[in-house]
């Protein structure tokens, strides 16, 4: 993806509208068609010199509008990660010309001509020791790559100029030099805006200071205190109407939220829509905690982007849909406080923030409104291709494909919520953006299973396995009967679920609720554990149950096939089989199951991988039915083992890994 867009706006409808799609759709659908065009994958250097870490950008830029053009130091803060180090590289594309890198009053001998990096030798004799921080200035200039340059575009008798930046996920090297992964977090940054005195320029954390130049010139300096990411370091100009408000977090306390809206948007209807973003701060510190860049400001920068960009504590706006608002607000949390550590990861940052679309919806208008967000996201999560966990980060269309990257991983996090319950699940949303070792951090998916787990206090891998690493979701043909249990006044429900295969994972384990009605008219709800492709349950209730409802609360993405009225001998197996064990690998316990369709001695032996057995699991004369054993491993030592089951004339073996 072609990140940068020092660009000017070229939408012909600047006024605010109410747009039909989500957030989400419009972050995602605008992402794609705007860097499609541009995005060219060979030139990809991510992730950047592992060699180094970033600790600190000062960008000190000087826009020339009518030419296009770009002046700027670098001053660039880093730490050696490797011993003796002589050479280093930045992420620079070639569009913009080096004059000169100065390294400790020297300047250095510098190469630009491969790919888009800058490599830089340090001094004869002047190698960098491990730990050892180093400070370097880079002057620089050019014609950045975007996609419509500095050029002026008139709107009848009110001339439009502005220049943005958007630079998620490889185009920061496109307009400064740096170590162009999310994975790389700077300690705090500055960004220093010449520009003539028509533009008013916007950047991250606070305006420190606004100065007239003697050249006629202004100059507006912002500094951001706290850690950030490449992508997330942002500019936006022009001649802004600026709308200042303030969220009151606590008594006596408020930040900054300042908006910096085109002339021409700029009306009731646009004040109307930006005001609910002090609504939306209230709702997501009550749900996540405090807004994380408290000490600085929150606010938003029209630009010519259709959709809307997380800049830290300014995000980048097209549109002032409130969905889209809220999605973007939720990001300061989940994406620019922690940070996905890597492209694969994309759905923590895009998942999160749209299931806060539907949060924020729950809190402001009710339930009705959340369930009808939360079902037009698992309406796309079906359509999604592929696991959440990206295998193809060189393709724009799958990071921020909204099915997958937005929509399911909207849809896991919801159906996340019903397994641990609200109270868990939002403890765990509000202790991952804030344990120590995250926060202001980068985060990978098995950062945050650990941090639900912790919460929960259960075992999540089956879940995570099936729903970030796996593929499509499952579809179920249900039967049910009941029948009035004998010398009793109680009936006996006989509910089955049976998946149709699929491939990774072979079946979905997951929790239910079944909701039970009766011809009283009253209903009940009961919960129970699905954990084969095929499993019957049985239900007892007081009175006569009339009608069934499979997850009456929408909390799994799924599809029903069918619904039909089970016979007695439609709940037994039809054939033997020997399942795969779960979880595998596993550590030190698994589950296996089998189906007899007809009674006999069952015997199921481990061997290990050289045939030699090891332990009798199961000898004995079984009913005809489903069965299922727990294994445990916990004294034996790591590697594969093979699990043989026998019953008259069948055979059958399976592989199973311990890892310990």
């Amino acid at each position: 993806m072609r990140g940068i867009f020092l660009s000017i706006i070229a939408f012909l409808v600047l006024n605010v509208t109410i747009h039909p799609q989500s957030g989400a759709e419009l972050c995602s659908s605008a992402k794609i068609k705007s860097y499609e065009k541009l995005f060219k994958s060979d030139q990809i250097n991510y992730p950047g010199d592992s060699n180094i870490d970033i600790t600190y950008y000062k960008l000190d830029l000087q826009f020339y509008y009518s030419s296009k053009f770009l002046s700027g130091t670098a001053n660039i803060n880093g730490v050696s990660k490797k011993e003796n180090l002589g050479q280093i590289f930045l992420d620079l594309n070639r569009s913009m010309t080096v004059q000169n890198v100065i390294f400790e009053n020297q300047i250095l001998t510098t190469n630009h001509t491969i790919q888009n990096r800058l490599y830089i030798t340090l001094p004869a004799g002047r190698n960098l020791r491990f730990n050892e921080p180093f400070s370097l200035e880079i002057k620089y200039n050019g014609y950045p790559e975007s996609s419509g340059g500095f050029g002026t575009i008139a709107f009848g008798d009110r001339g439009l100029k502005s220049i943005y930046t958007l630079s998620e996920p490889y185009g920061s090297k496109d307009w400064f030099p740096c170590k162009d992964t999310p994975a790389d977090k700077a300690d705090s940054s500055d960004v220093w805006i010449t520009s003539e005195p028509f533009f008013v320029s916007v950047s991250n954390g606070k305006l420190m200071e606004t100065v007239t130049n003697q050249d006629g010139t202004k100059t507006y300096k912002w500094k951001n205190s706290y850690p950030i990411a490449p992508y997330l370091i942002s500019v936006a100009m022009s001649n802004f109407v600026i709308y200042n408000t303030s969220f009151n977090y606590a008594e006596g306390k408020s930040m900054p939220v300042d908006h910096y809206i085109y002339p021409v948007s700029w009306s009731e209807n646009t004040k109307f829509a930006l005001d609910k973003t002090i609504d939306m701060l209230r709702i997501f510190t009550e749900k996540y905690g405090e807004y994380p860049f408290i000490k600085e400001k929150y606010g938003h920068a029209q630009f010519g982007f259709g959709g809307g960009m997380e800049h830290q504590t300014i995000s980048s706006m097209g549109s002032f849909e409130e969905t889209i608002v809220a999605h973007e607000l939720a990001h300061q949390w989940f994406g620019d406080k922690v940070t996905c550590k890597n492209w694969e990861n994309i759905w923590l940052n895009e998942g999160f923030a749209t299931y806060s679309e539907s949060i924020y919806l729950e809190a402001k208008y009710g339930k009705a409104a959340f369930m009808n967000d939360v079902q037009a996201n698992m309406n796309g999560a079906m359509n999604a291709q592929g696991p959440l966990y990206l295998k193809d980060i060189s393709s724009v269309n799958s990071i921020f494909n909204y099915n997958r990257s937005y929509a399911k991983g909207a849809i896991v996090l919801h159906m996340l919520r019903g397994v641990m319950g609200d109270d868990n699940f939002f403890k765990a949303m509000r202790t991952y953006h804030d344990k120590p070792a995250f926060r202001y951090g980068v985060v990978t998916t098995e950062d945050f299973q650990g941090v639900c787990e912790e919460i929960s206090g259960i075992s999540l891998d089956y879940f995570f396995r099936e729903w970030i690493y796996g593929e499509n979701y499952p579809r179920y043909n249900i039967g049910w009967n009941q029948s009035l249990v004998p010398g009793t006044n109680k009936y006996k429900l006989l509910f089955r679920l049976k998946q149709t295969s699929n491939n990774n994972p072979q079946f979905f384990t997951m929790p239910f609720e079944l909701k039970i009605g009766f011809g009283s008219g009253r209903d009940t709800t009961v919960a129970a554990f699905n954990s084969s492709k095929e499993e019957v349950f049985e239900f007892f209730v007081s009175e006569k149950p009339v009608s069934i409802s499979f997850d009456p609360n929408s909390k799994i993405l799924k599809e029903v096939l069918s619904i039909s009225a089970l016979r007695d001998e439609s709940l037994l197996p039809v054939e033997y089989s020997l399942s795969q064990n779960y979880p595998n690998p596993f550590n030190p316990t698994t589950i296996i199951e089998y189906s007899l369709p007809l009674s006999g001695n069952v015997k199921i032996t481990l061997f290990d991988a050289i045939g030699k057995e090891v332990k009798e699991l199961v000898n004995k004369y079984e009913d005809r039915g489903y069965h299922k054993i727990e294994f445990n491993a916990e004294n034996l030592a790591s590697g594969i083992y093979i699990y043989k089951l026998e019953i008259d004339n069948f055979i059958d073996s399976k592989k199973m890994i311990l890892v310990k």
